[in-house]
């Protein structure tokens, strides 16, 4: 794949020598709003190997970027995206493309936790209904707790899964959220600072969970925090002011930057 910046492109290359084929690449990717310019030209590889995370300042294009991934940004009457992104090699921009299946195909997990209103039982088989995965209520029941077990979340809800998934509590319901993404059986999960509105405890479990899908999914994560994007990724992707600066080893980024406004938003100097 060319890469408009040669820094760049040696930075990948030096670091995926190992990852095997890109479930998701970039090539690039800009987006608007209307006459603004929110992403510039942005170009990366996404593979299932790794936690990817994407870090940044405030602003810095990160979670537009990430909604790109599997077209949220659609629902934005301004936006428009320009350039490619390949899913398994096939163009998800494409006019053929269901963007219903490819939501199923690329699940999201967002800042604050949203189960429907529904009971524990029924947020996670809602997906597999509509996709019609399950073909009885033996298969139906088998995902539920499967998923449910996945997300580490079955034995706290299993003798109350006709329960409201709003009556839990804030960290069990962002699992609740990730176990419904689960169900339909995804290839990517995004996620748009999935802790930012949980106590420590929760975000632990949380971190921990990532770390459990891991090689499963390919996983990207949004997050505001450089302590959590090193302790669950093993890529790192930095953004400022709509670009893609710097992108590698989540440890090279962290001990090693390459670029100096890299290594002034790892050290504090602004952010």
């Amino acid at each position: 794949m060319k890469m408009n910046n040669p820094d760049l492109e040696s930075s990948v290359a030096a670091g995926f020598t190992d990852a095997g084929p890109a479930k998701i690449s970039a090539n690039k990717v800009s987006v608007y709003y209307g006459e603004k310019k929110a992403i510039d030209e942005v170009s990366i590889d996404i593979h299932t190997r790794y936690v990817t995370a994407f870090i940044g300042p405030s602003g810095c294009g990160k979670s537009t970027f990430l909604r790109t991934l599997n077209r949220m940004n659609d629902t934005i009457p301004s936006a428009r995206v320009d350039g490619e992104i390949l899913l398994d090699g096939q163009d998800i921009y494409r006019s053929k493309m269901d963007v219903v299946q490819l939501r199923a195909r690329v699940g999201m997990v967002f800042q604050k936790p949203n189960p429907f209103p529904k009971s524990i039982y029924d947020n996670i088989a809602y997906g597999p209904k509509i996709h019609g995965i399950a073909q009885s209520k033996s298969e139906l029941d088998e995902i539920v707790e499967q998923s449910l077990r996945r997300a580490g979340l079955w034995e706290e809800v299993k003798d109350r899964l006709t329960d409201s998934g709003t009556a839990l509590s804030g960290g069990q319901q962002q699992r609740l959220c990730i176990a419904r993404a689960i169900a339909v059986d995804p290839e990517v999960i995004l996620m748009d600072e999935p802790c930012s509105a949980l106590d420590p405890i929760a975000t632990a479990r949380i971190e921990e969970l990532i770390d459990e899908l891991r090689g499963r999914y390919a996983i990207v994560i949004v997050t505001h925090s450089m302590q959590q994007a090193a302790r669950v990724s093993q890529r790192t992707a930095f953004f400022h002011l709509g670009n893609l600066v710097e992108y590698g080893r989540t440890s090279d980024i962290f001990t090693n930057p390459r670029k100096e406004r890299t290594k002034d938003y790892i050290t504090g100097r602004y952010g």
